[in-house]
């Protein structure tokens, strides 16, 4: 596809996963070695995941809170005692993670001819991880700003109140069907690249182009 067919106003973006490497389950997986068997983790993990889809669904909560409270009902439903301090290292564990490798030079290479936007989940985290992708980055946009997290359409709406641009004016890019590219399909923004991580399996009735990491992005807009 090239640029005469994907020319947006704004290229929005995911941050976690997408262009920051988003470490929770390496963390987690470190913090209960020793509490939970590993043959058990992988779905121990996997349970947190799912908490966390659930808890961004709910009235707007800061988002450590988030993670503490999907960490503590993971606790529960595996019956063991819930440990604040691990909950908390977790949390202050998100600052400190940097780009995916092949982020920082495709991503500068794009902002060299489009403005670059985030919409994230994350709050007071965001700042040092948007400051590691060595790329200018026009705009950041924040689920405690929205007063609503992903997958809701609240956030996105926001997201496009303050750009002050239409629906058919960005470029999506996640590598989330589930936060990202499922919510934009069901409101109509046609315009979406599926990162394809390994995250999630792809599943091309959501209308997306897919890339296999962010090199691929300046080839697909024609740059």
């Amino acid at each position: 596809m090239t640029g005469d067919h994907l020319n947006p106003k704004f290229i929005t973006f995911d941050l976690y996963g997408t262009l920051t490497n988003f470490q929770m389950s390496d963390v987690t997986a470190g913090l209960m070695s020793g509490r939970v068997d590993e043959s058990d983790m992988g779905t121990f993990l996997d349970d947190f995941e799912a908490f966390r889809g659930d808890e961004v669904l709910g009235p707007f909560k800061p988002y450590a809170q988030v993670i503490t409270e999907s960490f503590r009902r993971t606790c529960d439903l595996w019956n063991m005692a819930y440990d604040s301090e691990t909950a908390d290292a977790i949390v202050d564990a998100i600052p400190t993670w940097g780009p995916h490798p092949d982020v920082p030079e495709a991503l500068a290479r794009t902002a060299e001819t489009y403005p670059l936007v985030i919409l994230s989940n994350a709050n007071e985290q965001i700042r040092h991880n948007v400051e590691k992708l060595g790329a200018p980055i026009h705009a950041v946009y924040t689920a405690e700003q929205a007063r609503s997290y992903k997958p809701r359409f609240a956030a996105f709406e926001y997201m496009l109140d303050q750009l002050g641009c239409q629906r058919h004016e960005i470029l999506h890019v996640s590598a989330s069907l589930y936060y990202d590219l499922m919510p934009c399909h069901h409101m109509r923004i046609v315009n979406k690249v599926y990162v394809n991580r390994g995250y999630e399996p792809s599943v091309p009735f959501f209308g997306y182009h897919e890339i296999p990491d962010i090199t691929h992005l300046p080839g697909l807009l024609g740059l």
